[in-house]
């Protein structure tokens, strides 16, 4: 039972001390202690490299906590806040993390073989009051929440996970056999060859989640909600359906570019399913109309798509480091987890047949940018209207004149960016 107060902040070299007693209690050496950080304030420390199996984390707050390369095993994370922390390629099997709070949590490429995360509640007491649950703030306490969370290529086989929340995580070519998921959500979650064979997945939430070639060998999986989910079949038009290769479509648009519209045709691949057309960064799409197509998991790393007209179309999980986006219209797109790294945002400017000068601004009014990353980037004048920025990474961003009227802002990082200017409600 943990009474009510403010968690004590713990210093990197008090930390540091404590990792070194605790090898020393691995080794069995004399003088050697378990590390024990129940309740304590640990958020934004550096472990990174040590092996920890065995502490106990209990009702701690690790938010932000660089835990990547680390070990570990059979280690406590009771009713834990691991919110955004780094615990990529490390090893947590066989941890407790029931009722942790693992929201934006970065997890790609570690072991969470036999890991514990069904429901969990602490109790607290304050003062002249009946128990209550401990609950982390803004969190809703005792459901294990991995929302948003980067999981690919991890290993979560045997996991007890019911009732968790996997809403909108990246769970793609991840190992979840054989694991105890009833009840589960994956509301938005991308399972692309997911491995859930022999696993329990009844009454599990997939709505809207991406299935393309996931394994649902030998699960119990009756009672599932699958509404908007994609999955292998096209979910929209194919680029042999237009009877041209899409080299021909790219020649015709260019034409259509470099006559300003009076010979050749405006590249048209609205509503058409995109998954299979790589390499797309390396072709010229300014001023493509793409409306509601599907771009999943596509790399536009560097890609040159200004000036135009996107609204509507899914780009989960894309790679978008460095693109050229100016100008373009991306109202109510869908864009969870993209990474928009150092991309170019800002507007262009035109000239009217009569001389005079408008400024296009990129626009993203209703758009769902959850656990997006838009570091470094330049969002210089955009329109976030009404859009949903939650967990998203703004660090280092030139936010210069930006509009987030209306818009979702629940634990978004905008560290160090550049506000002057921007309009807030």
């Amino acid at each position: 039972m943990q009474e009510s107060q403010a968690l004590e902040k713990v210093p990197q070299a008090v930390l540091d001390d404590a990792i070194k007693n605790h090898a020393m209690f691995m080794r069995g050496q004399v003088g050697g202690r378990r590390a024990n950080f129940q309740y304590k304030d640990l958020s934004g420390l550096d472990f990174r490299g040590q092996d920890l199996s065995q502490a106990d984390f209990t009702g701690s707050n690790l938010q932000k906590a660089e835990l990547s390369s680390c070990t570990f095993k059979n280690a406590c994370f009771f009713a834990s806040d691991l919110r955004d922390a780094n615990m990529a390629e490390g090893d947590f099997s066989r941890t407790d993390m029931r009722g942790a709070c693992l929201a934006g949590v970065n997890l790609s490429g570690s072991s969470l073989k036999n890991a514990d995360m069904r429901d969990g509640e602490v109790m607290q007491k304050k003062r002249n009051t009946d128990l209550t649950t401990y609950k982390h703030k803004d969190t809703e306490g005792k459901r294990t929440t991995l929302s948003g969370a980067r999981l690919g290529n991890a290993d979560l086989s045997g996991i007890r996970a019911d009732n968790a929340d996997f809403s909108h995580a990246d769970l793609s070519k991840t190992n979840i056999q054989n694991a105890k998921l009833r009840g589960a959500s994956f509301h938005g979650a991308n399972l692309t060859r997911a491995d859930l064979s022999g696993s329990d997945i009844a009454y599990s939430d997939m709505k809207n989640a991406i299935l393309a070639d996931t394994n649902f060998e030998f699960t119990e999986n009756y009672a599932i909600d699958k509404e908007n989910a994609i999955t292998d079949e096209s979910i929209g038009k194919k680029i042999e359906d237009t009877g041209k290769t899409f080299e021909e479509l790219l020649d015709l648009h260019k034409l259509w570019i470099e006559t300003a519209g009076k010979n050749g045709e405006q590249l048209d691949l609205s509503e058409f399913d995109l998954r299979n057309e790589r390499e797309l960064n390396l072709v010229p799409l300014t001023a493509i109309k793409a409306v509601k197509s599907t771009f999943l998991g596509l790399d536009l790393s560097r890609a040159n798509i200004q000036s135009a007209t996107l609204d509507g179309s899914d780009f989960r999980d894309c790679y978008m480091e460095n693109a050229d986006l100016r100008g373009s219209s991306l109202k109510d797109v869908s864009m969870t987890r993209a990474n928009l790294r150092g991309a170019r945002l800002s507007p262009l400017m035109f000239k009217n047949a009569d001389g005079t000068k408008r400024i296009q601004r990129v626009n993203f009014s209703g758009a769902d940018l959850r656990f997006a990353s838009f570091r470094n980037a330049d969002l210089r004048d955009t329109v976030f209207m009404g859009a949903d920025l939650t967990q998203a990474d703004l660090r280092e961003t030139d936010l210069r004149r930006a509009d987030f009227t209306g818009a979702k802002l629940v634990n978004t990082n905008m560290d160090d960016a550049n506000l002057d200017g921007t309009i807030m409600d």
